[in-house]
């Protein structure tokens, strides 16, 4: 079964509203992608995307004002087909009289949007993208920290959720707690937010569910977030070995985007924490070109030559 939102859910989200067709609110969009329909009204008809939003600019009204009345009917009749499930006219512009009768007669709403055409393209893109979009859950808490999207993983029981109430406490917001829903936006970039059931929840053991939007305000919390970084927290069993330097970056990969991960070992005692915010900046730091390993290395092959070449003088 195809994902959809319907027509009145774009309106209830986004600064638009139906002019014509109020009852044909509940039909359904099933693809992501907007189209512009110049070249279908200029006469080509080949390939037309009919189950997508058709958008009208002011580069059609433009042209179509230049037809005859029979004309214009003609083409908004190419436009508007059964399967098609909103027609968008951008910056408040009036909707031609040809266009209500036509979109009326294939049961179309036609929806009037005040920003300029380019802004109403991005924004219905980026609202069906994130409904419309394949997603993988991934088990784990998903923070922002100093900004950041900072997944936190590990084994149940590890500790997640009682550091990411530390974190929260600390002034940082939580996404989502136990069940974090992941979708593409683009090739290189993962969103993450959490399913409605779980959102504002922290389940912490012995205390039970913890609403953090009630406790600590809405500043504690977001909707969504881009994934930028995964920290894996690991019971310190004294078996495992770890990156002393971090010099070796591993990865892990949601769809197609490949996300670093640090591993940070759990013991008693340990501030996580302060290590999880150390980590978060440390990271951003890489990400800005200030490597403090790379530093390290530098300055032990200084002091390395330093000392060879004072064996040689001796």
């Amino acid at each position: 079964m195809h994902k959809y939102v319907t027509v009145q859910d774009l309106i209830n989200t986004l600064d638009m509203e139906i002019v014509y067709g109020h009852e044909f609110a509940s039909n359904k969009i099933i693809s992501s992608e907007v189209s512009r329909p110049g070249l279908i009204l200029s006469g080509f008809k080949e390939f037309y995307p009919s189950e997508r939003i058709q958008l009208i600019g002011r580069t059609e009204i433009s042209y179509l004002n230049s037809q005859t009345s029979r004309e214009r009917m003609e083409k908004f009749r190419s436009i508007c087909r059964e399967d098609t499930p909103a027609i968008v006219v951008a910056r408040k512009i009036d909707t031609p009289p040809e266009l209500v009768y036509v979109a009326h007669e294939m049961k179309v709403p036609i929806i009037s949007a005040r920003s300029k055409t380019s802004r109403v393209l991005a924004n219905l893109t980026n609202f069906l993208e994130g409904k419309l979009a394949e997603r993988f859950s991934k088990h784990g808490v998903f923070l922002e920290v100093f900004g950041m999207g900072v997944l936190l993983t590990g084994t149940s029981g590890v500790g997640k959720s009682e550091t990411a109430l530390e974190l929260i406490q600390r002034g940082h917001r939580l996404i989502a707690d136990d069940r974090v829903e992941f979708y593409m936006i683009d090739e290189l970039t993962l969103m993450g937010e959490a399913p409605e059931i779980l959102q504002n929840l922290l389940e912490i053991r012995g205390l039970g569910i913890v609403d953090v939007m009630s406790l600590y305000g809405v500043s504690a919390i977001v909707r969504s977030k881009k994934l930028e970084v995964i920290i894996e927290m690991v019971l310190d069993t004294g078996q495992i070995e770890y990156d002393r330097l971090g010099s070796g970056r591993e990865y892990d990969r949601i769809f197609d985007v490949q996300i670093p991960r640090i591993r940070i070992p759990v013991k008693t005692g340990r501030n996580l924490a302060a290590i999880i915010e150390a980590a978060a900046m440390n990271f951003r730091a890489n990400e800005m070109g200030f490597d403090a390993t790379e530093t390290f290395n530098n300055k032990l092959d200084a002091l390395i030559l330093s000392n060879r070449e004072a064996e040689n003088d001796g």
